[in-house]
């Protein structure tokens, strides 16, 4: 055991957040303390982003009427995604894919404007300010969990159209609309496979030596 390992407490809460992290749909109203609010944020803040960029931009939505403008993006596109989904159209629709209109805050996350000025880490992989992104996000998402408070990445939207109700600049991207607040409780497994849409896979299937596709 390494001597920087923390305790075994300590060790069992951040495997505990990880694993039972979600990605909530149902939310019961309620509120997140601005307090709570600004700590999650700084835990988003904290994530590793290639060359230091720290390309993440968080827009937190107070009004009403754009959080209803929101979920009216995010339906239209729901509505798309089942006609794309041809047999599993009808499935598709069953399901609750967001919780705009029922979470305590609703934030959107962005990539900003000006990311090709950062080459460092990114002159063959230019994705990867979306990593860096994504990786704050995880970080409020686990942060989130062990607060105790359900938060949901929903997905479901055309970006140039965010980007334009939110007075965007060109050049940036929204990424996820972050559904956040108190829940009645968690899944005890990720909603998609509670449903049958999909079932998880080991991780033995996913884990190769030395070549694609070889087992260890």
């Amino acid at each position: 055991m390494s001597e920087h390992a923390f305790s075994p407490d300590e060790r069992a809460a951040v495997y505990r957040a990880i694993a039972e992290r979600r990605d909530m749909r149902h939310f019961s109203g309620g509120e997140v303390a601005p307090e709570l609010l600004a700590r999650l944020l700084e835990a988003a803040h904290q994530a590793p982003s290639v060359g230091l960029m720290q390309p993440w931009r968080f827009i937190r939505i107070s009004s009403a009427e754009l959080r209803q403008d929101i979920h009216t993006l995010v339906e239209a596109e729901r509505v798309r995604t089942a006609e794309a989904l041809g047999e599993r159209s009808d499935e598709f629709m069953k399901l609750k894919v967001e919780g705009i209109r029922d979470c305590a805050e609703l934030l959107v996350a962005a990539l900003m404007d000006g990311r090709e000025a950062h080459v460092f880490g990114r002159r063959t992989l230019p994705e990867m300010d979306l990593a860096s992104l994504s990786c704050a996000i995880q970080n409020m998402w686990l942060v989130a969990r062990a607060e105790g408070l359900g938060m949901g990445w929903v997905s479901l939207f055309e970006p140039g159209a965010l980007a334009e109700l939110l007075g965007m600049p060109e050049g940036s991207k929204p990424l996820a609309v972050l559904c956040l607040g108190p829940v009645t409780e968690f899944y005890s497994a990720p909603m998609l496979a509670l449903e049958g849409w999909a079932q998880p896979r080991p991780l033995a299937d996913l884990v190769f030596e030395n070549h694609w596709g070889q087992l260890p």
